[in-house]
């Protein structure tokens, strides 16, 4: 009787959902609900926090500072941004197209509180945010 064969088991299970992780991460597209949305692509972000201060980055290669929106609501964090296709010459085919272009949208949830956006800045294809929490 083989001892590893539940061991072998669990091993691929966890190598075939690690795999569907990466995919769905390589994709991060996101169908906005309703049939007149637009779809989207959901750029990835990291998020740290540190008492009352948030430190956000999102990729966004291809960005430009003027069309980037960042809304603090409620208890979300919203980016939006329109990022355009590079010129391509006439007859060029496309080999492989890895980059998002178009719409981009993330929402990031806060904690409930009065947040004011105290940094901004698109650098090297990323935004970077600085969230302060108000005291109210």
């Amino acid at each position: 009787m083989d001892s590893f064969r539940p061991m072998r088991s669990m091993w691929s299970d966890a190598c075939a959902l690690l795999e569907e992780a990466e995919r769905r991460h390589r994709q991060f597209f996101e169908l906005l609900a309703g049939s007149a949305a637009r779809p989207a692509w959901e750029p990835p972000a990291d998020v740290f926090a540190d008492g009352g201060e948030w430190r956000i980055t999102i990729a966004l290669p291809g960005a430009r500072p003027e069309d980037v929106v960042v809304r603090i609501g409620g208890a979300d964090l919203q980016i939006e941004a329109q990022v355009p296709p590079p010129g391509l010459h006439r007859g060029s085919r496309v080999m492989r197209l890895e980059l998002p272009y178009g719409r981009m949208r993330r929402r990031i949830e806060l904690p409930p509180g009065r947040y004011t956006l105290t940094e901004r800045r698109l650098e090297r294809g990323c935004l970077f945010l600085r969230l302060v929490e108000t005291p109210t």
